[in-house]
């Protein structure tokens, strides 16, 4: 149960929205700045994984000028372990090639170990961290890579 990858769409959000309010509350996106994303097609590039209509994962890319950056990733809990978050990571950093980024750059919670060997597996390295970013008080690690 991996699911397709095909590109987020604004009908997607509504079914979004469980998966990231189970993932990421208490803080998480809303509704509204999904719809922000999406509306920002020059610069931004979302996936979502669908299985029979439901959405497994989803994964989102920022195009700024000198690099790109992994604005969120989240694979549900019924698909975790599944090698899902690595099919949305690589897509998401294939689309960054595309787009001729070299430097690929997001945030993960210090707390988030499956997350952390994910990132590390394709790459990444921790180059930062953001004091108290995340509810809670937990810290955010900012990661890097260069192709």
């Amino acid at each position: 149960m991996t699911g397709q990858l095909h590109r987020m769409r604004w009908w997607h959000i509504a079914d979004v929205l469980p998966v990231e309010r189970s993932l990421f509350a208490p803080e998480p996106w809303s509704e509204a700045l999904f719809w922000s994303e999406l509306g920002q097609v020059d610069t931004r590039h979302y996936l979502v994984a669908l299985s029979d209509g439901e959405v497994l994962g989803y994964a989102g890319l920022c195009d700024y000028p000198d690099e790109a950056f992994v604005q969120t990733l989240a694979v549900a809990a019924t698909a975790q372990g599944s090698g899902l978050g690595s099919r949305l990571l690589v897509a998401l950093l294939d689309e960054a090639g595309r787009r001729g980024q070299r430097a690929v750059s997001l945030e993960v919670r210090a707390d988030n170990a499956p997350a952390q060997r994910l990132y590390a597996r394709h790459g990444f390295r921790q180059i930062g961290v953001r004091r108290g970013y995340y509810p809670g008080g937990v810290d955010a690690q900012v990661w890097s890579r260069r192709a």
